[in-house]
């Protein structure tokens, strides 16, 4: 889609967009009015109470502090934000809750600069463009190799920072197929403004016989994690017929874990990240944290993105759906 001039706001083309879009333009609004409204008691004060022979001042007109109408000011006001407090709390739980109505399609995003790398589950990668089909959630699991990033596609009201050394998800669902702009909204470098991609969206069966014809240079995702896994000696622990040295990861992802401290977590991709990196960080009830070792500098970004996807393939194994 192309915007036309003068659009106030980008093309909407998210299930969120709507609920973004009226925060802003109400934020706007009030600012605009309450704006317009100094400036116009400005204006009417300084010609109506201006310095006059004969006419006393204001101060010597003043015969106490007005408290009604300062209360009834500083009750709208709290009133209004607390009105705008309650719309961003409930859009912004909106966006950061992952819909249940379907399986998402999970997409790996690296970033580095300056240049977007995409995933998808049958080991299809591309360069600078995103293919996705249009009414199914697809959620994103980003990291960076080297700065700080930002994914940000204003048609869809999405922004997410990417920071190194961390795993971060968000998740859109496109209601209109098109061609729309992908940029990093965070300062990178010398070529910062060329970090541009594009997410093209297309309908369902377009998408499926795209992604039928593509070139797949290497194992899907979680094919990929597997070998890792293997190679990195994990099921020696984790496997199912050794479980007592470590917690079983067969429907583990997106489900709430236990702690030894007391407390619980949910087993999203930090969490799993956190576990890899720092075993120790949150130790899981009725295991020691001794056991596993830090994998800290033997395993890339990009490796634990694979990781990551082998253990949220394994969510399934137990009839769970993440």
């Amino acid at each position: 889609m192309i915007a036309k001039p003068f659009d106030l706001l980008p093309a909407a083309a998210s299930t969120t967009s709507g609920a973004v879009d009226l925060l802003i333009i109400l934020v706007f609004s009030i600012i605009g009015a309450v704006s317009l409204g100094v400036l116009v008691a400005m204006v009417v004060f300084a010609v109506r109470y201006r310095r006059r022979p004969g006419h006393l001042t204001g101060a010597e007109h003043s015969s106490g502090v007005m408290w009604r109408t300062e209360l009834l000011w500083c009750g709208v006001t709290m009133v209004v934000f607390l009105g705008l407090f309650l719309l961003g709390a409930l859009g912004f739980g909106r966006i950061e809750q992952l819909p249940d109505d379907g399986e998402p399609l999970d997409i790996g995003v690296t970033a580095k600069r300056w240049m977007w790398s995409f995933q998808h589950p049958n080991g299809q990668r591309e360069l600078s463009r995103l293919h996705v089909p249009a009414g199914r959630v697809v959620r994103l699991h980003l990291t960076s190799e080297d700065v700080i990033h930002s994914f940000y596609v204003p048609a869809f009201r999405l922004k997410q920072d990417v920071v190194p050394g961390w795993l971060r998800t968000a998740w859109f669902r496109a209601t209109a197929p098109g061609t729309y702009a992908l940029a990093c909204a965070e300062y990178c470098g010398s070529e910062h403004a060329r970090m541009r991609a594009d997410i093209v969206v297309m309908e369902a069966h377009n998408y499926d016989r795209w992604l039928a014809q593509g070139d797949v240079d290497g194992p899907p995702l979680a094919a990929a994690g597997r070998r890792l896994f293997e190679r990195l000696d994990c099921g020696a622990c984790h496997e199912s017929h050794l479980r007592r040295r470590a917690p079983p990861l067969e429907g583990l992802y997106g489900r709430p874990v236990a702690l030894r401290d007391g407390s619980s977590v949910i087993a999203d991709d930090e969490y799993l990240r956190r576990s890899i990196l720092r075993p120790d960080a949150d130790v899981v009830a009725d295991y020691q944290g001794d056991v596993m070792p830090s994998y800290a500098g033997l395993v890339s970004d990009e490796e634990l993105l694979l990781l990551v996807a082998y253990i949220r393939s394994l969510a399934h194994a137990e009839g769970v759906s993440p």
